[in-house]
């Protein structure tokens, strides 16, 4: 694993946000002046086919990041606004259903944030 990737792993397992590749430039350019962008896109890409990060795709937005960690994704259907939930008993009921462990998966649950909401 190069420097950088090791750098953009540690920003992401980190962080308590889903960053975008390019907050994740800007983060890494901060320790690392000389940094340009096609190496972090180029890290990324490398760490989530090595199954070491998670990609976040969704619909109008850049994809995002997320450590490798089980548990699902609330967004907000109208601002887009992503937060972690964990669904444990649905799991362990899914994984009783098939008979076996459930390697991954991604949950994305839409919602309307507590913001959005108000608003309505």
């Amino acid at each position: 694993m190069t420097r950088y990737a090791r750098q953009i792993l540690d920003l992401i397992n980190q962080s308590q946000e889903h960053m975008t590749a390019e907050q994740l430039y800007l983060e890494l350019k901060k320790l690392e002046p000389k940094v340009v962008q096609a190496t972090v896109y180029n890290n990324l890409n490398a760490l989530y086919q090595e199954g070491m990060i998670r990609k976040l795709s969704m619909e109008c937005t850049p994809d995002r990041y997320d450590k490798i960690q089980r548990h699902d994704h609330l967004v907000c259907k109208i601002c887009g606004a992503l937060s972690d939930i964990c669904f444990d008993e649905m799991t362990q009921d899914l994984e009783r259903q098939l008979g076996e462990s459930i390697l991954s998966y991604d949950l994305k649950v839409f919602y309307l944030c507590p913001k959005c909401r108000e608003k309505k």
